[in-house]
Parts: structure tokens; C-alpha cells; sequence
């Protein structure tokens, strides 16, 4: 029974994380989401914003870890579970492991940059003093689609606007 609602409540944030991810989308962001939850209850959220807020580190896991601790008045986030719709890279992963988060749940792999599993498998160096329990897959195909989908759009609209300018 407790791992049939640990998946219930996985799918539930993750599809939240996946809302998250639409409003960056919407601003013209990679779509990413994240949420953050520590004893039931969400203290902190965040989607992609580096574009748009001219920070390389306003990845959706950094701002949800921005809120996160304000909101608790913590640095450390102890016990808490982040979701997110995408394998972190290097970045967040050291982000997370020094707001020493418990479990990451992350819907689909990162092939060019994954930090987990991807291209580096951070969580599993000994030299960090802290150990984040992960789980990849969580809606993947609902999170893929929701990228892909993006970057097939995005590959179009850059097409039309090089025909466009061909022909002026």
C-alpha cells in the first residue's frame, strides 16, 4: 500500500511539474518544471526562466530550491522530494546534493547533459557527503513528448524564418 501511494503521489507532482514546464514553454523557455515537497506539502516550485530572466542558472530546479528554502527559512531541504520533468544536469545535481535533498523523481533522460544517469552518474560519486535516492521515468513519455514536441516547433518556426528571409 505505501508504494502503491508513493506512485500515486509521484504521478501527481510529476504532473504538476509537467504544468509548470508549459507555463516556461508559453514564455518561449525550454519546457522544464519542477516541485518540491517535504512532508506532504509543496514549499516550492519552478520552471525554466534562463532565457527570459538572462540567468544561466534559472533552471527550474534552482528556482524551485530558491523558493524552497525562503519559504522554510532553510537552506537545507531535509526530507524533501523534488520532481522534475527532466534529468538534471551537472548544475542542479550539485545544487541539489548541497540542499540536501532526499529523493529525486525525474520523468525523462537528458541524453546530451543527464547528470544522473545520462552522461554522469553524480549521485553515485564518493567524494559527496550526501546521498540523493533517485528514480527516473516517472510520466517519461508524457515528458518527452512535451520537449520534443517543443523542439520540433521551435526547429519549424526557425525554418520559415530562414525561408523568409531567402526570399527577401
Amino acid at each position: 500500500m505505501i508504494e502503491n501511494q508513493q506512485q500515486i503521489d509521484d504521478e501527481k507532482y510529476m504532473r504538476r511539474s509537467l504544468e509548470l514546464a508549459a507555463q516556461g514553454e508559453q514564455l518561449g523557455e525550454v519546457p522544464v518544471g519542477a516541485v518540491i515537497v517535504c512532508n506532504g506539502e509543496v514549499i516550492g516550485e519552478g520552471f525554466n526562466q534562463p532565457i527570459t530572466s538572462h540567468d544561466p542558472t534559472a533552471h527550474a530546479e534552482v528556482i524551485a530550491l530558491r523558493i524552497a528554502a525562503e519559504r522554510i527559512q532553510n537552506y537545507r531541504l531535509i526530507e524533501s522530494t523534488i520532481y522534475v520533468t527532466l534529468e538534471p544536469c551537472t548544475m542542479c545535481i550539485g545544487a541539489l546534493i548541497h540542499a540536501r535533498i532526499a529523493r529525486l523523481v525525474y520523468g525523462t533522460t537528458e541524453p546530451k547533459a543527464g547528470a544522473v544517469v545520462s552522461q554522469s552518474q553524480l549521485l553515485d560519486a564518493v567524494y559527496f557527503n550526501h546521498r540523493i535516492a533517485s528514480q527516473g521515468g516517472v510520466l517519461a513519455n508524457e515528458c518527452q513528448h512535451q520537449l520534443s514536441d517543443f523542439f520540433r516547433r521551435r526547429r519549424e518556426e526557425l525554418r520559415l524564418q530562414k525561408n523568409t528571409l531567402v526570399k527577401n
